[in-house]
């Protein structure tokens, strides 16, 4: 099971949060400053793979892949494969590609709830629901959609609407 996915800048500001295990908010930002505080150290030519027992517990395990100013991190237990993690990363970070245009850290500020909706799209409750970028992006399309259209219907019939006018 998925227990995290965190998204951090270079700075150490997370940028996108989704804990799949119940637990408070100063429990997520303590953790939040541990994987920083561990990646910030890392050299750039030693594993993306690491064992996070301390950080998250017994036989959690972390992936994480570092693109310009943004940590993408996964946080699993030993029933999910490494390397699976790793491409799922990868699914994920083109999957903002194609939304955002060669995303970068102002899509995960600006974009706070497409990118959720990006992620819920991969992974729901820890699970991985979706591999395909394009299966992914389609619904993601049809979200859109939907919210669009439910945007342009009024509760307030049109008589009422012009009473309030007068």
């Amino acid at each position: 099971m998925i227990k995290a996915v965190l998204i951090i800048n270079t700075q150490g500001k997370p940028r996108l949060t989704k804990f799949y295990d119940i637990m408070t908010v100063e429990k997520q930002q303590e953790l939040i400053r541990s994987v920083f505080g561990v990646l910030c150290s890392r050299a750039d030519n030693v594993s993306n793979f690491m064992e996070a027992d301390s950080i998250f517990g017994p036989g959690s395990r972390l992936v994480y892949k570092h693109y310009a100013t943004l940590y993408f991190v996964f946080v699993f237990d030993s029933s999910e494969n490494e390397l699976a993690m790793l491409d799922l990363i990868q699914v994920f970070v083109e999957t903002l590609d194609k939304c955002f245009r060669n995303v970068c850290e102002f899509d995960a500020v600006f974009n706070y709830s497409k990118l959720h909706t990006i992620l819920d799209g991969i992974i729901f409750e820890g699970q991985v629901l979706e591999t395909s970028s394009a299966e992914v992006i389609r619904a993601v399309e049809e979200i859109s959609k939907l919210e669009a259209a439910s945007n342009s219907i009024s509760l307030v019939p049109k008589t009422v609407s012009g009473w309030r006018r007068r």
